[in-house]
């Protein structure tokens, strides 16, 4: 068996919100919660669940006041591929989230994108493909 990429982890100040945001206009579904020490966890996935990478968002120190989260400069953006850009896009701005780039078509690839913010500020990459996804 080969290597792939699991899932990867970010930081959250409030994982209610966060859930949300990528349930409710992502698209993505919630796999499962792990509550340890200082953190709690949920994965988050595609509805096939085994196809593609996963998301864990972590909420670090329940009691904590949420403070802003240090993006570095480790972290450049996470891509969410949907069935429709345009439609994603446009529901997360009406929720409020900061949007980058309206979707629009890449002449080099075969997608359409588009930007916007989740609530801790990550740089979300939306996408549509207009042909196979990669890895698939």
């Amino acid at each position: 068996m080969g290597s792939t990429v699991g899932q990867f982890c970010i930081a959250v100040n409030d994982l209610e919100e966060s859930v949300r945001f990528y349930t409710e206009i992502m698209g993505l579904v919630e796999h499962g919660r792990t509550e340890i020490p200082n953190v709690n966890e949920v994965h988050l996935a595609g509805a096939e669940g085994e196809h593609g990478g996963r998301l864990q968002l972590a909420k670090f120190n329940p009691t904590q006041t949420p403070q802003p989260i240090d993006h570095g400069r480790a972290l450049w953006k996470v891509y969410i591929y949907v069935d429709d850009a345009v439609a994603t896009w446009e529901k997360a701005v009406a929720a409020g989230y900061e949007s980058h780039m309206k979707p629009e078509r890449l002449e080099r690839w075969p997608v359409i994108v588009g930007f916007v913010s989740d609530p801790d500020g990550y740089l979300i990459e939306i996408i549509q493909s207009e042909g196979p996804r990669p890895g698939h």
